[in-house]
């Protein structure tokens, strides 16, 4: 299978405005199950196949995952999303989902925002 052609700013966009609107809150069909950061959204590219049948590997979210993380079962919830090193595999763990959600934005802001400037300048020079 080929590689995730898709454009990373506009995937962060897009799971920006999931964040935003509440998609990670529960879902209608499964209230009693808990939803995952990326893996519950279009920006992950298994998204609606619980067989997970593209390898990770080929995800464009890969490329914020540290290479030591990147054999792990779920490589994005190892992106480092703040100064701390802060991943969505720790938060998980000890945060509420609302704090998680909380570190999750300012991640994706400040991303989006840095992918806009190095396209600008870019566009500049």
């Amino acid at each position: 299978m080929a590689k995730d052609a898709r454009d990373i700013l506009e995937v962060l966009k897009s799971e920006l405005n999931f964040l935003k609107s509440g998609g990670y809150g529960r879902s209608v069909r499964t209230p009693w199950l808990p939803t995952s950061i990326f893996q519950d959204s279009l920006s992950c590219i298994n998204f609606g196949d619980p067989n997970r049948t593209r390898p990770c590997k080929d995800c464009i979210l890969m490329q914020f995952v540290p290479p030591e993380q990147q054999k792990e079962n779920v490589p994005c919830h190892h992106i480092p999303l703040d100064d701390l090193g802060e991943t969505i595999h720790m938060l998980e763990r000890w945060e509420t989902q609302q704090e998680m959600e909380r570190v999750y934005e300012k991640w994706l802001v400040a991303t989006i925002a840095r992918l806009e400037e190095v396209r600008a300048q870019k566009l500049i020079r």
